[in-house]
């Protein structure tokens, strides 16, 4: 993985190999197996259109709702233990995605994820708003790699995309409830009504709570973190519009009840952490998980917070004869009010306890208008337009600080921020022989930020003008890019399927605290307040990728093998993080030159038989930072990227046992991934977790032609904790837990 400049080619031979091998063992094949001996196949709209998983062009993951459901998973954090090259993390600020090696950290409301999340096709833009339950899910599909073109900017890493069922002309109905360990307690429901031959209706609901996985050793009483207490609800239409047109409308509200005090102290997994030499050690995962930490200058208050999101979409379809015609919509808004206790490590073996206060909100709409051709004709494309805006508002009240000198309260009041997007897009293919076809995609997109708020230095938590004194923060910038892809895919047999593509992807620059000297945005800048555009702004980071990659299905049906193997060219990585700056903390984000990712990656599935089935995966990473100096001095050169193990092995295992007219079923799932850094630039440090293995359990009991089943879970069976996040002050999220539990479903259809 090392060389440079053999790998691409050494991996391109290692999967045209294994595909001719499997392709000419399918070619020779005598007997068909029964359809309960295949490996079904799945039906993805990954490039925007309908198409098989095994013939799509992209290197993905897709999940059904029903194997969700069997492995006790309810949110998209639980996720990745299923996905190759995938990180998906509960952070305390929300959900953090990493794509091989690609991820971001800055959940503020001017940052940018590098992996775009979707629901039903509509970009969420806050990770707050992301890890929520997953309600009556149909499928998640996840795109790894750049979706620049069809999917626009914030997708240099890849695309997540939760896609719900919508109603049928099925009356059917489905009710779940789940207990389990740490007072772990949910329920789903959902009825699909069928109104009349032009309109079905479909509700959805659920709830989940658990206590904090958390333990306080800080002597106060209060309780912790890692909770949940979340209701969530879908009401969704489709209507007929004659023979040709459809119209789907989607409602929901959710609510989360839940303490953010999610956090530890990095000693807690690392020893020396508070002097800049963090060594892992091993602890028990009752020590990992107890916040033990007693600040000196202040007793922490019982933290809270309550979020609540909503939202509606419209989603039109008209079939036009030789072009359909769609339009997807939505408005969402998301509000979040929380007190948290901060770790705040000012200095080796000097750390505060710093309270803080948030109050704020987001409104987001998005448009998009797209046509595509129809028919089996030689070429078949699409093309759009999308329009987005968001605008933000939000203040952030820190105290606590004066032992060091500081002032007794530090605000961030912003209102409001505003990010829009307007973009054009387009892609075609063409069957240039029956058997090969070529891809040719464009997307052009403008994007404008801007922020009106302040720094503002206070005696009190209100802002008094005769005792306080504020700085402006004020910027706004432009920026604007073309992506593009092109492929080639070759069915070198009608079960596999081969593919190669370069493609690019782009996230939008931005802005740090401060001001340009001058008048921004109505907003003066006297010239003692304004501060450098080098450190005001940042720029846009973008991506280029070489990907080949293979689909096949092999042993008559039984057995699949997905690979890919890859080489992106990253530049200006955007890297976040906190420092002091003219005497107030703040959130800074800057531009790491030159990073490299290369890798290989193989899953598939064998049904050995009709009652006992395999999965396995295998992937090789090397992401590195190329050209990379935090601090303008020390280089990190070589270093590696977060979240970016060499090697992850995947293996899982299901059986069926009948008898006696009962199925029962069971399953196990082991992952063990090499050791992976978490990085702090601003602090100079690299944080290595190492490698680690975890263990998933299932067990289903369901009478035959009964509506209903019992099954029983098991997470991280061995309780191995690694930590989440760490950020700039010392504070770590802990991963979850061993949590276990037993779940009832019932069926009506």
């Amino acid at each position: 993985m090392r060389d440079r400049r053999g790998a691409p080619v050494l991996l391109a031979g290692l999967v045209a190999a294994a595909c001719s091998s499997f392709s000419s063992n399918a070619a020779h094949a005598q007997d068909a197996p029964s359809t309960a001996s295949q490996i079904q196949e799945v039906l993805v709209t990954a490039q925007r259109t309908t198409s098989p998983e095994s013939k799509t062009p992209v290197a993905m993951s897709v999940v059904s709702g029903d194997a969700l459901r069997s492995a006790g998973f309810d949110t998209p954090a639980e996720l990745a233990k299923r996905l190759p090259n995938v990180h998906l993390d509960g952070a305390a600020d929300g959900l953090r995605i990493t794509i091989r090696g690609v991820s971001n950290s800055d959940a503020t409301d001017k940052g940018d994820p590098s992996a775009a999340f979707m629901l039903d096709g509509i970009y969420i833009a806050r990770p707050q708003n992301q890890n929520g339950l997953l309600l009556d899910v149909d499928r998640i599909e996840v795109l790894r790699g750049p979706q620049g073109t069809l999917y626009g900017r914030n997708t240099t890493a890849g695309v997540v995309n939760v896609i719900s069922h919508a109603p049928t002309r099925k009356l059917e109905a489905a009710f779940g409830a789940d207990a389990g360990n740490y007072r772990s307690r949910k329920a789903n429901g959902m009825l699909n009504v069928p109104v009349n031959d032009w309109l079905a209706l479909r509700a959805a609901v659920a709830t989940g709570r658990h206590d904090s996985y958390l333990r306080n050793g800080q002597g106060t009483g209060h309780t912790l973190g890692l909770d949940a207490d979340i209701r969530t609800a879908r009401l969704s239409a489709r209507a007929a519009l004659g023979d040709t047109a459809s119209l789907l409308l989607r409602i929901d509200h959710s609510t989360n009840d839940y303490n953010p005090d999610g956090f530890v102290s990095d000693n807690n997994f690392f020893r020396n952490a508070d002097r800049g030499n963090p060594v892992w050690y091993g602890a028990p995962a009752g020590e990992r998980l107890t916040n033990g930490f007693r600040p000196r200058n202040g007793r922490p208050e019982q933290g809270w917070a309550h979020n609540r999101a909503s939202g509606i979409s419209a989603e039109f379809t008209w079939d036009l004869g030789p072009v359909t015609l769609s339009y997807l919509g939505a408005h969402r808004k998301f509000d979040l009010d929380f007190l948290t206790n901060y770790i705040y490590r000012v200095a080796p073996t000097a750390t505060l306890g710093v309270r803080q206060n948030f109050t704020g909100g987001q409104r987001q709409d998005s448009h998009e208008l797209r046509v595509a051709t129809n028919g089996t004709g030689a070429l078949s494309a699409q093309a759009g337009l999308y329009w987005f805006d968001e605008r933000s508002h939000s203040n952030y009240v820190f105290r606590d600080l004066v032992p060091i000198g500081l002032t007794p309260y530090y605000a961030f009041p912003t209102d409001p921020t505003v990010a829009k997007s307007r973009a054009a897009f387009g892609q075609l293919t063409y069957r240039v022989m029956d058997r090969l076809r070529a891809t040719a995609g464009l997307r052009y997109t403008q994007d404008e930020k801007s922020r009106v708020g302040a720094t503002s230095f206070q005696q009190g938590p209100v802002f008094n003008p005769a005792t306080d004194f504020q700085l402006p923060n004020a910027a706004r910038i432009e920026t604007d890019k073309r992506t593009w892809r092109l492929g080639l895919d070759y069915d070198l047999a009608p079960s596999t399927f081969v593919y190669g593509t370069i493609a690019t992807g782009y996230k939008a620059g931005g802005f740090n605290d401060g001001c340009a000297a001058g008048t921004t945005l109505g907003v003066a800048c006297p010239a003692a307040a304004a501060v450098a555009p080098g450190y005001l702004f940042y720029q846009p980071e973008s991506l280029k990728s070489i990907e080949v990659g293979a689909k096949t299905r092999f042993w008559n049906g039984r057995a699949s093998l997905n690979a890919a193997a890859f080489r992106y060219d990253y530049t200006n990585l955007q890297l976040s993080g906190n420092a002091i700056v003219a005497g107030a903390p703040r959130f800074i984000t800057t531009n790491a030159g030159v990073a490299s990712v290369r890798g290989l990656e193989l899953d598939g599935k064998v049904q050995a038989t009709a009652d006992d089935r395999f999965s396995y995966g295998l992937t090789l990473l090397d992401a590195h930072y190329v050209s990379y100096t935090p601090d303008g001095i020390h280089s990190w050169n070589d270093k590696k990227l977060d979240r970016a193990p060499s090697h992850v092995l995947a293996a899982g295992y299901e059986r069926r046992v009948r008898f006696a007219g009962h199925e029962v079923r069971g399953g196990v799932n082991a992952r063990r991934s090499a050791a992976y850094m978490i990085g702090v630039p601003s602090k100079l440090v690299q944080y290595r977790v190492p490698a680690m293995t975890t263990v998933d359990a299932t067990l289903a009991w369901h009478p035959d032609d009964a509506p209903w089943t019992l099954s029983a879970y098991g997470h991280n069976l061995g309780n191995r904790i690694a930590p989440a996040t760490i950020d700039s002050f010392g504070m770590s999220v802990p991963g979850a837990p061993r949590t276990y539990g037993v779940r009832f479903d019932y069926r009506y259809q």
